[in-house]
């Protein structure tokens, strides 16, 4: 408000229009928005009015896929070994910034009251499908469970490699991390609905919201923000790297295995990958990209994860049999006792697939159509949607008919019954294996290989496994 009672909305208005036009109310009452809110929509993104408007590619944003996509190429380019050693940094340098965020956050006027927030239940939200989904795909895309990494990155480890151990230490550590993580945010969001004299719920926002919006908005109200600024969004690019490494890593093992004759040429094969993924997220780079992120947050690892992480468990726990899959776990990590395989085995085979089928099942029943804020997305973008979201499933199905219709002439069932069962060859590494010691022809036996292999890192050992699930 101006002298003489005068409103300034880029247009100036006298006290006889405001007071006609009620507009005093309407400005106490409006929306308001931080400045990094109109810088990131309209500079940074140059958003369009919707997902129909796609407008044109937004070269500062293609320019920084490219070196996103040129990191993550010399990462993966020497396989594991360069990856496992770059993943040093990039996992624990989040933690150093989280714990250095936090002890700022805290001291931050009004920190308590966004902590409070953060720490009060709203019990009604648990009604609500989205809820249960949102939390089952955070876990999911959290610890890789269904997605390939976790057997992938596995499969580089020593036979006798304590796998029960490490699922422990990374699923607590991933829990704990998200919970101490949601004080460091809540903290400074505390501190900005302190500033702007609102509610801490007017000022909550998700997904590129908050890590692009209501946290460069804090931070730029920080002594030496610069400082802050680096920080906060190193560790989102190495948060995303990390990410990214183990999804294109499964790519590359899977070609790989499926063609061993390019494991000479990897480097070409990441480069290629990393070439198609870049050409893949050039739709988001568009003035309609934000809405297509939206669109893929919604639908693409959403059904189609939970989809297959119930077939997965139930082809493990009822088809292979949990018993036996116990027992191949016991050969890897020792003994267990009898309650312990009594524990995992309800949950294999009842109580992990009862509640995912529950969580799809809700979601289902409880489905929205896309939406962003105000902007509901067409028809024809929730269609394709549905076309991301079952696109995973359906190349699964049809490489299983596939299959199904190129295995040896036999009536279906013998067919299907010959596909669900382990190949011949299904077993220890101890049992399969050869290795080269300069004639590439030349085996080993199995008795060799087991004490040399499992106890020798040196030892040049090539393992091959097959599953026939």
């Amino acid at each position: 408000m101006g002298k003489n009672g005068t409103y300034y909305n880029r247009t100036c208005f006298d006290a006889n229009y405001t007071l006609a036009h009620n507009l005093s109310f309407l400005t106490k009452n409006m929306t308001k928005k931080p400045p990094a809110d109109e810088y990131f929509v309209h500079y940074v993104l140059g958003a369009s009015s919707g997902i129909e408007e796609t407008g044109g590619i937004r070269w500062s944003l293609a320019a920084c896929l490219v070196l996103a996509w040129a990191i993550v190429f010399l990462c993966l380019s020497k396989g594991v070994q360069s990856s496992g050693k770059v993943v040093y940094f990039t996992a624990l340098f989040p933690y150093v910034v989280l714990v250095i965020l936090f002890f700022r956050g805290v001291t931050l006027p009004g920190a308590k009251n966004g902590i409070l927030f953060y720490v009060t239940p709203n019990w009604s939200r648990l009604a609500t499908a989205q809820v249960w989904g949102d939390a089952a795909v955070q876990i999911f895309f959290a610890l890789s469970p269904a997605w390939g990494g976790l057997i992938t990155l596995s499969s580089y480890n020593k036979f006798h490699n304590n796998c029960y151990k490490d699922s422990l230490i990374v699923s607590i550590s991933n829990v704990l991390t998200s919970i101490f993580a949601g004080f460091v945010i809540f903290s400074v969001i505390g501190y900005l609905a302190h500033e702007l004299n609102v509610e801490v719920d007017k000022v909550v926002d998700e997904g590129a919201g908050l890590a692009f919006i209501v946290y460069p908005e804090v931070v730029a109200r920080l002594p030496v923000a610069p400082l802050w600024a680096f920080l906060f969004f190193f560790m989102l690019l190495t948060l995303g790297l990390d990410s990214q490494f183990a999804l294109l890593e499964t790519v590359t093992t899977a070609i790989l295995d499926r063609f061993p004759t390019l494991r000479e040429k990897k480097t070409w094969v990441v480069f290629f990958l990393s070439l198609m993924g870049y050409c893949g997220g050039i739709i988001f780079t568009t003035n309609a990209g934000v809405f297509w992120l939206e669109l893929f947050d919604k639908y693409a690892a959403n059904f189609s994860v939970l989809i297959i992480a119930i077939c997965e468990c139930l082809l493990i726990s009822w088809n292979y049999g949990a018993e036996k899959f116990l027992r191949d776990i016991e050969k890897m990590i020792g003994k267990k006792s009898y309650a312990w395989a009594l524990f995992w085995s309800i949950m294999w085979r009842i109580l992990t697939p009862a509640t995912l089928v529950f969580i799809l099942v809700f979601n289902w029943i409880e489905y929205k159509p896309a939406k962003s804020g105000n902007y509901v997305f067409p028809e024809w973008a929730n269609a394709v949607g549905w076309v991301i979201a079952f696109f995973p499933v359906a190349v699964i199905v049809f490489l299983m008919i596939y299959k199904i219709c190129t295995t040896t002439k036999r009536p279906f069932r013998e067919k299907l019954s010959l596909l669900m069962q382990p190949t011949d060859e299904w077993g220890p590494p101890s049992k399969l294996a050869t290795f080269k010691t300069g004639d590439p022809s030349e085996d080993a036996s199995s008795e060799y290989i087991r004490k040399n292999s499992f106890d020798n890192p040196s030892f040049n050992v090539t393992y091959t496994f097959e599953t026939a699930i």
